[in-house]
């Protein structure tokens, strides 16, 4: 293999695993404000992604894809308060049941509203056949967008949890949903928060992809799967891990596609994922055991 090739392949892993940490941010978002991890992460990138596409046939890109971010946003913080909230008391389990069973329903209703057709938005920049020389590795304009806006995603939360009084509140109702009332957080609505913080970046995220991947709606699950598996490898709740995470799992797959099959791809994260469950429940990077994984 020489080394165009061994860039090209690089970058490939750096642009999926990019946003398989997407995903596990948005996991991660959810978790810890509710401890809970929603399983209807990867039907948010693609609600987002179809709402752009149905929008760009009547108003310019730019336009589109904010009105999907902002739709696909709202739509995170109704299914909250539809399906949440309404559960009192209820365990760690019995949420994740929950978040599993909206997203077949999204996934469904997806289907009907859209049927099975793939679809795609424009590239932002150029088309389909323009390219970036680097190194010798010819790259589509497109992946540097979706390098940029992971990127920016993951610059602005990570200040946002640690620095402003939203960010920390949010992180203080993971702690103790209790002791965190008590201090005047309003705890409702941080978890409505961060159900509508992660369906929006889930949305940008799918908008940003589906020029290079295409989108069709059942492609939510298998993102879903491999945003899970990175969440657990960097450590569930360390959203700075999960990028290490998902690149690291991109680069994984990226090499196994150059030299395998393209079935082998898929077995990977669901290997890694057994394997960091059995051996190393914390992630790589964490320090604690997951009492979420204990519960279950």
């Amino acid at each position: 293999m020489n080394l165009p090739q061994v860039v090209q392949y690089c970058f490939a892993g750096i642009t999926v695993g990019s946003i398989y940490a997407i995903v596990a941010i948005g996991f991660n978002i959810i978790y810890n404000t509710t401890g809970i991890i929603n399983f209807a992460q990867g039907e948010f990138l693609i609600v987002g992604a179809m709402l752009a596409i149905s929008f760009n046939h009547f108003v310019p890109l730019p336009v589109a894809v904010f009105l999907a971010v902002v739709l696909t946003t709202i739509i995170g913080g109704l299914v909250e308060i539809v399906f949440i909230r309404q559960v009192r008391n209820a365990s760690v389990l019995r949420l994740i049941v929950i978040t599993i069973g909206i997203s077949i329903l999204m996934r469904e209703a997806m289907l009907h509203i859209w049927d099975e057709k793939v679809r795609s938005l424009p590239y932002f920049t150029g088309t389909g056949v323009s390219t970036v020389t680097i190194l010798g590795a010819h790259i589509s304009p497109q992946v540097l967008w979706v390098l940029g806006v992971s990127a920016i995603i993951v610059m602005g939360l990570t200040p946002f949890f640690r620095f402003t009084l939203t960010g920390r509140a949010m992180r203080a109702c993971a702690d103790d949903r209790m002791a965190a009332r008590l201090c005047g957080i309003n705890d409702r609505w941080m978890v409505t928060l961060s159900f509508m913080l992660s369906a929006g970046i889930g949305a940008l995220a799918g908008c940003v992809i589906s020029p290079i991947t295409q989108t069709q709606y059942d492609m939510g699950a298998s993102l879903a799967i491999k945003g899970f598996t990175v969440a657990i490898l960097g450590g569930l709740g360390n959203s700075m891990a999960a990028v290490a995470a998902g690149l690291m799992l991109g680069l994984v797959e990226a090499f196994v596609m150059s030299q395998y099959d393209v079935a082998y791809k898929e077995a990977v994260s669901i290997v890694i994922l057994l394997l960091i469950l059995v051996f190393r429940p914390s992630g790589l990077f964490g320090k604690r055991e997951i009492a979420a994984m204990r519960a279950l």
